[in-house]
């Protein structure tokens, strides 16, 4: 079985993509303790609101072992409407598929 780094597949998917902005949810596990985790995926390039992030295309997005529970696509850019909304999923290789970004 193929291991693939899910963020750095959804940041191509989102480099070709310039319209559409990808919020992922889920939590990093720390002393037993889950900490929230959002990243926002954008152009082809992640950041993240609730930890730091590696920027080095050559490494890991998150080097802490996270879960993502959550998928949640909108237009861009976002306004303060739920009009940019498009859909969400909690299956983690839903937007690995291109056709799910339009």
């Amino acid at each position: 079985m193929v291991k693939i780094d899910l963020i750095n597949s959804l940041e191509k998917i989102s480099s070709e993509i310039p319209n559409r902005i990808l919020k992922l949810q889920g939590f990093i596990l720390k002393k037993n303790q889950k900490e929230q985790l959002e990243i926002i995926i954008f152009r082809g390039y992640s950041s993240s609101t609730t930890h730091p992030i590696e920027i080095d295309s050559e490494k890991k997005v998150i080097a802490l072992k996270y879960t993502i529970t959550n998928f949640k696509l909108y237009k861009a850019p976002l306004t303060e409407t739920e009009e940019n909304f498009i859909r969400g999923n909690q299956n983690s290789v839903f937007f690995l598929n291109q056709k799910n970004w339009i």
